[in-house]
């Protein structure tokens, strides 16, 4: 199914990949695309104009539920990490969503100049069995004129109980080498190193880079950070509400050679950076909702002294 406003040239796709699974592509006029599968709701690709793949998607995924698919940007829910009884990351990356007929409403303003879809997905009797709490999950993604990509997140309690979680949508960034690339916006906060037992430390370099395996949960986070890829000079702009904390991962060589799903030099084409709320559970009464937004954006870096320039991306 095609969905196209012939006013302005934004598109939405609904069809089957080559694995059989169901997925979404949103296109805007200048030609990015982005495209979601309903297994996971997760984004698996973002193209710019130029049809360059932004998010990273590992060359051994099978597609083949229920093993979640590693790489893009998938929705760790109602548990990041493995701090808790459930799987690693949750259980929702491994369900199969539903297009939300009935979705919050946009604003006038809000929907102009986006291809936008709905996805929902709603706890069931399996679920129960393994955590005990009914929940609505709705995810928006929204593509802009110009590529710039919004996921917007609602959790509604529909339990009798309260509800707390966590949650974390953990991207994939695209990169030309690893060992290249650093992140800014970081400096100087609170981390749990998942690597050290889950031992507390304070950040010390000037930006977040990469020569070793890195697994790692900040704390307190900016509502802006940036991914500067030096070799493509290009900057990935991450911003975030409702998402206090960000997760930041790179398996490295011998993790990688470990992972059955990842390529054994793929460690060197992607970063994981992720807007997440995870020191603080969140808790909602019965009926109450929370919302959180991850905005992506890529932009050529400008350089001073190594640095990015902080007017044009993090001002």
């Amino acid at each position: 199914m095609v969905d196209t406003d012939e006013r302005s040239g934004f598109d939405k796709i609904i069809l089957r990949d080559s694995h059989g699974l169901e997925k979404v592509i949103l296109k805007e006029p200048s030609g990015s695309t982005a495209q979601v599968h309903l297994f996971g709701g997760q984004l698996t690709s973002w193209k710019n104009d130029q049809e360059e793949e932004l998010l990273f998607m590992s060359s051994k995924e099978t597609y083949k539920p229920p093993k979640a698919l590693r790489g893009g940007i998938p929705i760790c829910f109602p548990q990041f990490g493995n701090f808790g009884s459930l799987e690693q990351h949750g259980f929702v990356r491994n369900r199969i969503w539903s297009i939300d007929l009935d979705p919050p409403p946009i604003s006038i303003n809000s929907s102009n100049n986006k291809a936008v879809v709905d996805l929902l997905y709603k706890s069931n009797e399996d679920d129960l069995k393994i955590w005990p709490r009914s929940f609505e999950l709705r995810l928006r993604v929204a593509l802009a004129r110009g590529g710039d990509l919004t996921l917007t997140v609602r959790v509604r309690n529909t339990d009798t109980k309260p509800l707390t979680f966590t949650i974390a949508l953990h991207t994939y960034f695209s990169v030309s080498d690893s060992s290249e690339v650093r992140i800014e916006g970081l400096e100087t906060l609170d981390y749990m190193d998942n690597l050290e037992q889950k031992e507390r430390f304070t950040e010390q370099g000037d930006a977040i880079t990469f020569d070793a395996e890195v697994d790692r949960f900040y704390l307190s986070t900016p509502t802006k950070l940036a991914i500067i890829d030096h070799q493509k000079k290009r900057t990935f702009v991450l911003r975030k509400e409702g998402l206090p904390d960000a997760g930041v991962w790179n398996p490295w060589d011998k993790k990688s050679r470990a992972l059955p799903d990842f390529g054994d030099e793929e460690y060197k084409d992607m970063v994981c950076v992720g807007a997440a709320a995870f020191e603080k559970p969140i808790a909602l009464k019965p009926a109450e909702e929370w919302k959180g937004r991850q905005a992506l954006s890529h932009v050529p870096s400008s350089y001073f002294s190594g640095r990015l320039d902080p007017i044009k991306v993090l001002g």
